[in-house]
């Protein structure tokens, strides 16, 4: 018996294999760059929208402020004209409150049929 080496189509499987590992060695390293590319991008493109959205809101509420004040200033006023009334004649209030819920009743029942 002699050794001999390998034979040459041993040494092309060999370094056929060699090279699929590091083939999958290349796309498994481009796959995780790819990935961490992506998670960056996708991190600055949350804190983008984030960042608008706040500004928006803070917009929309500086908006909303210039109405809001005179119209919860009359809701406040009417609520001490409601709450004053009611404190002078309870009776009275009591029975145009039940006379409302009455009337209000009578049309939403009628309306079912």
């Amino acid at each position: 018996m002699s050794t001999e080496s390998a034979t040459p189509e041993a040494e092309k499987g060999a370094a056929s294999a060699a090279g699929i590992d590091q083939a999958v060695e290349n796309a498994q390293r481009a796959l995780r760059d790819s990935l961490a590319v992506a998670e960056r991008r996708l991190s600055d493109a949350a804190k983008t929208a984030e960042r608008v959205i706040k500004d928006s809101i803070e917009t929309i509420r500086s908006q909303t402020q210039a109405y809001s004040g005179p119209a919860g200033q009359t809701v406040e006023e009417a609520q001490r004209y409601v709450v004053e009334r009611v404190k002078e004649r309870p009776v009275t209030a009591t029975l145009a409150g039940l006379g409302v819920g009455f009337l209000l009743g009578l049309l939403l029942s009628s309306r079912g049929r």
